[in-house]
C-alpha cells in the first residue's frame, strides 16, 4: 500500500491544483500542502513550481511521478495475482488491433496456455494508457501516440495507412494530392484515438487540418466508421488490415495519392521500468502476429 503522502502527490499531479487535489482526497488544502512539503524535505528536491499562476512539475517531480505511477501499477498487478487463484492476462488493445490483428495470435496463446483467464479491453490509446497507469491493465497494444518517457515499448507490427472511400463514390480521376481531398467530407475517429492522431499529424505535414475538409463526421466506433465509408458518406483513412477484405471485394477503393505514403508502427507498451518488464517482453513475443 502506498504511503498516503505519495497518494497526495499523485492527486496533485493529476489535478495540478492543490484545492482540487484536496477535494479529490477528502482533505483540507493545508493538509495537501503539508504532504507535499514532507516529500520535498524527505527527498531534498522541489516537486512543484509556479509559472505565473500555473502549477507545474519540476524535473524531479516528473521523475517522481513516473516512478510512483509505475510502482502503483506493479502493486495493483501484484494484488490481482495474489487474489486470483488462476493466472490472468489483463491487457488493452485499440479497435484496429482488437478486430483485425490480435484474434489469431490470442487464440494461439490460449491454446498454449488453456488455463489462463484473459481480460482484453478495447478502447482508444489515451484511455488504455490511463488504465495502465491505474494498474487496471498490465500492458496495451496501441496504434496511437503515447508519452515515451512513461512507457517501455516494443514494435508489434508496422501497418500501411490508406486513404479510402466507397467504390461507388464519384471522384475525379485526376486527384493525386492530399490537398485535393478537402472538397469531400472526412470521416474520423474521436479525440484520444490513435487513428485520429495519425491523420492529424499527416495532414499537418502538408499544412492541412481536418477543418479544411468540406465537413467532419466524427465516429467513436470503428465498425460504424467503416459502414459510413461503405455508404459513400465521405472519405477516411484506415489501416490496410482494417479494409483489406472490403478492398478485395471491391466495396471500398484506395485513393492513390502521390504525396501520401504512410507506414505506422503499432506498439506494445507497459509502464516504464516495471518489475514485470521481462514477463511483458515474453508475452509480446507470444502475441506477435
Amino acid at each position: 500500500m502506498f504511503d498516503f503522502r505519495v497518494q497526495t502527490f499523485l492527486a496533485v499531479c493529476k489535478t495540478m491544483n492543490y484545492t482540487k487535489a484536496a477535494d479529490l482526497l477528502g482533505l483540507t488544502q493545508p493538509a495537501v500542502s503539508q504532504h507535499i512539503h514532507w516529500l520535498e524535505e524527505q527527498y531534498g528536491v522541489k516537486l512543484f513550481s509556479y509559472r505565473g499562476k500555473k502549477l507545474t512539475l519540476t524535473d524531479a517531480g516528473i521523475k517522481m511521478q513516473t516512478t510512483f505511477t509505475t510502482i502503483q501499477h506493479d502493486l495493483q498487478s501484484l494484488a490481482k495475482n495474489i487474489k486470483n487463484q488462476k493466472q490472468t492476462l489483463s491487457f488493452g488493445v485499440t479497435p484496429t488491433v482488437g478486430t483485425y490483428l490480435i484474434p489469431k495470435p490470442l487464440t494461439n496463446y490460449k491454446k498454449q496456455f488453456p488455463d489462463i483467464e484473459i481480460n482484453m479491453q478495447v478502447d482508444n490509446t489515451a484511455k488504455l494508457c490511463m488504465a495502465i497507469d491505474k494498474g487496471e491493465l498490465d500492458f496495451a497494444i496501441v496504434e496511437g501516440y503515447f508519452h515515451k518517457n512513461n512507457y517501455d515499448a516494443l514494435l508489434y507490427k508496422t501497418e500501411e495507412y490508406l486513404a479510402v472511400c466507397s467504390a461507388d463514390m464519384k471522384m475525379d480521376n485526376n486527384i493525386s494530392k492530399l490537398a485535393q481531398l478537402v472538397s469531400f467530407p472526412i470521416i474520423i475517429r474521436e479525440h484520444g484515438s490513435g487513428n485520429r492522431e495519425i491523420i492529424i499529424r499527416s495532414l499537418s505535414r502538408h499544412n492541412l487540418s481536418i477543418h479544411d475538409f468540406q465537413s467532419i463526421i466524427q465516429i467513436s466506433d470503428l465498425h460504424a466508421l467503416k459502414a459510413l465509408l461503405l455508404e459513400g458518406a465521405g472519405i477516411g483513412f484506415m489501416y490496410h488490415a482494417a479494409v483489406k477484405k472490403e478492398l478485395e471485394q471491391g466495396l471500398l477503393k484506395e485513393i492513390i495519392l502521390d504525396d501520401f505514403n504512410e507506414q505506422h508502427e503499432i506498439t506494445f507498451i507497459w509502464r516504464k521500468n516495471s518489475v514485470y518488464s521481462d514477463k511483458y517482453r515474453q508475452i509480446h513475443n507470444l502475441l506477435k502476429p
